[in-house]
């Protein structure tokens, strides 16, 4: 660790982490380009000058911090003058070359396209394509370039709290508007693709025919598409959630496992190479290579391009075979691609795949030598155990963080599932290229398939142990940070028990049990009335402290909605009461008017109440005003938009305060 942070990139890393950050949070930096390279031409002519006195370390710190933020500043699309949306009107007509083929939602095919054009004038930009299934038979591939009509609209924030905010993780991609088309507003220019990932896509796709040919069922397909081919397009729901109780949905993305376990195995099968002269340089050369083809093999995802690039730095460290050499080369990988793509700094993947390496390198040594099997097959199935552990620590925080669940069987399903995922990769490399060849045998599809077969059902049987899954845990920011600082103190102090050590592990203990105090004081304090948006539906919450109390018309269903589940772990409740909706309800000392379908109102000596319409009554909105005197009407999402729109302009007209749920979000009275 001291060697680490003596590494000169891990500053310059820090430095650039930090301009990142500072820029995308704040935005403080709006004076052009052009200025921050003067003020870096300027550091680094001072930096020349003072380079052999402490200054140069100063100058250097702060250049890499600006570099952050030039970074960040130079990367947002909406900035360039050729942004698309600077060219929309109402008639425009675009022209559009699909990017990247999302998994479909319920009811539209997604893609991300790059803006080509707005009528003559050539722009940049990316946007979010929805198609609505029932209009188009075929998909859409990467290359195609089709046109239609001005139908951008902004994307939408999140509307209830602690829901996915997908704008937000939208626009980490550079995207910020999105299309809502059928097939018949669209009209498809060129399929022939010139691009070298529209020759790759194409490529792919000819493998995923040939696959086809074979016996393999729907979900055997599936699991190869997203273990070799990096598409999890098909995957069905019921997968996916089988393998993220397991413990195990990490296996599905292809990334720093999957490129590790390929890694493996290249350096296994050529090893052989390094008895001839230049063997261990010819080897190295092969083994980056492969890693690159099965990138872009994978469509060059994000996932995909930093793990290969993790593990090229990591082949390269393991060539040099010094101390460090591989902590030295991932910093200095983690770096390059933070200067390529510094918004992978944001990535949840990113993160993960980083922070479990770490924990691979510098806490499984340490395990592993707490007990030394005898046996060839225990010492391998301990080696798997405390590989699996160490990554576990390393991510457990920040899993929490974003995910709040934590599957007690992980132990048991990386021990069952990394030995079937090296068979399924280093056999599924064989499958494909028999299949593209249309040679592969029959046994062979029977044992192939047989074996993800196996592996869905293991996983299926780890799924339904419900009492080892842990979810709906709340765990905060400051929470994650502290427990970090936990594990490296608890760390630092098992290797080596000393004073000093057994202080910072006891102080980092009683911060976090510090910030557990504050937190539940903080939430116990804290008492709302909030109005939750619900298509079709109401939900209405008042929140007293950890306590809940949930209004609705939805009977026993509202048990399962998420947006009561991610306020309740969001706001760490507790404690969950369901009630009906009532016509009238005490809020310390406001009355909260309900008015449904029946359009009942006429109540003696209520004045000056909150209304809430639901399920869009027939009401005179002017009449109610003008008898009730309300402080605010709210319109749940259970009532028509046009109900909503009038009820609007009415307010506007009178004056009174109007909240719609729909393009407001959930309404919350403190």
């Amino acid at each position: 660790m001291k060697k680490l942070l003596g590494y000169l990139p891990f500053h310059f890393l820090l430095f650039l982490i930090a301009g990142i950050c500072c820029q995308y949070y704040t935005d403080f930096w709006n004076f052009g380009i052009v200025r921050l390279f003067c003020i870096l031409l300027f550091l680094g002519i001072i930096g020349y000058l003072f380079r052999k006195t402490i200054l140069f370390v100063f100058i250097s710190w702060l250049s890499f911090f600006l570099i952050g933020i030039l970074l960040i500043y130079g990367g947002d699309a909406t900035k360039n003058y050729n942004y698309f949306e600077k060219y929309l009107i109402n008639t425009s007509n675009a022209i559009l070359a699909i990017d990247k083929v999302l998994k479909p939602g319920n009811y539209h095919y997604k893609y991300m396209a790059e803006v080509l054009q707005i009528n003559h004038q050539k722009t940049t930009g990316s946007v979010l394509i929805n198609i609505e299934k029932d209009s188009i038979a075929s998909f859409f591939k990467i290359g195609d370039r089709i046109l239609l009509k001005n139908k951008f609209v902004a994307i939408k924030e999140s509307l209830n709290p602690h829901q996915f905010n997908y704008k937000n993780y939208l626009a980490k991609q550079g995207i910020h508007q999105q299309v809502y088309a059928t097939k018949q507003e669209l009209l498809l220019l060129d399929q022939t693709s010139t691009s070298f990932l529209g020759f790759i896509a194409a490529f792919r796709l000819k493998i995923q025919q040939s696959l086809q040919q074979y016996d393999f069922s729907e979900d055997e397909l599936a699991i190869m598409n997203a273990l070799l081919l990096g598409q999890r397009q098909d995957i069905s729901k019921e997968l996916t959630a089988n393998y993220s109780k397991a413990g195990a949905i990490h296996i599905l993305a292809v990334s720093g496992l999957h490129v590790g376990i390929i890694l493996w195995m290249l350096s296994f099968v050529l090893k052989p190479l390094e008895r001839y002269k230049k063997g261990k340089v010819i080897k190295l050369v092969l083994v980056v290579l492969f890693l690159w083809f099965f990138a872009v093999l994978a469509g060059m995802s994000a996932s995909v391009t930093r793990a290969v690039t993790m593990f090229s730095a990591i082949a390269i460290g393991q060539f040099f075979n010094k101390r460090n050499a591989i902590e030295q080369s991932l910093i200095f990988s983690m770096f390059l691609l933070l200067l390529l793509k510094p918004l992978f700094l944001f990535d949840v993947g990113f993160q993960l795949s980083y922070l479990a390496v770490f924990g691979i390198i510098w806490v499984q040594p340490v395990f592993y030598q707490l007990w030394k099997p005898k046996y060839y097959i225990i010492d391998k199935g301990w080696q798997l155990i405390t590989v699996s552990t160490a990554a576990q620590l390393g991510v457990l925080p920040i899993s929490l963080f974003y995910f709040h669940q934590f599957p007690g069987l992980f132990f048991l399903s990386n021990l069952i599932i990394i030995p079937f995922l090296g068979l399924i990769l280093g056999t599924g490399i064989i499958v494909l290229g028999l299949s593209f060849l249309t040679i592969l045998p029959v046994f062979l599809v029977d044992i192939y398939g047989g074996i993800i077969s196996i592996l869905n059902r293991l996983v299926a049987f780890i799924a339904r142990q419900e009492a080892f899954l842990f979810s709906e845990i709340s765990f905060s920011f400051i929470k994650m940070f502290f427990s970090y600082l936990v594990i490296i103190a608890c760390f630092q102090f098992f290797l080596k028990r000393n004073a000093k050590r057994c202080l910072f592990f006891f102080s980092s203990v009683l911060i976090f049990q510090s910030v557990f105090f504050y937190e539940k004081y903080h939430i116990e304090k804290n008492n709302e009335f909030i109005v939750f948006h619900k298509s079709r539906n109401s939900i209405v919450g008042i929140r007293t402290g950890s306590f809940l109390e949930v209004y609705n018309d939805m009977d026993s269903l509202v048990t399962k909605q998420n947006l009561l589940k991610n306020y309740k772990v969001g706001e760490n409740i507790l404690y969950q009461n369901y009630q009906k909706l009532p016509t009238l309800l005490q809020l310390n000392k406001q009355i909260v008017l309900f008015i449904d379908t029946a359009g009942v109102y006429n109540l003696t000596d209520l004045r000056q109440p909150i209304v809430l319409l639901r399920q869009s009554p027939k009401i005179n909105l002017e009449r109610l005003i003008n008898r009730l005197q309300p402080t605010i009407i709210i319109a749940d999402g259970s009532n028509y938009k046009s109900y909503v729109r009038r009820w609007k302009a009415t307010c506007l007209k009178l004056q009174i305060p109007f909240w719609s749920t729909n393009e407001q979000g959930a309404y919350i009275r403190k």
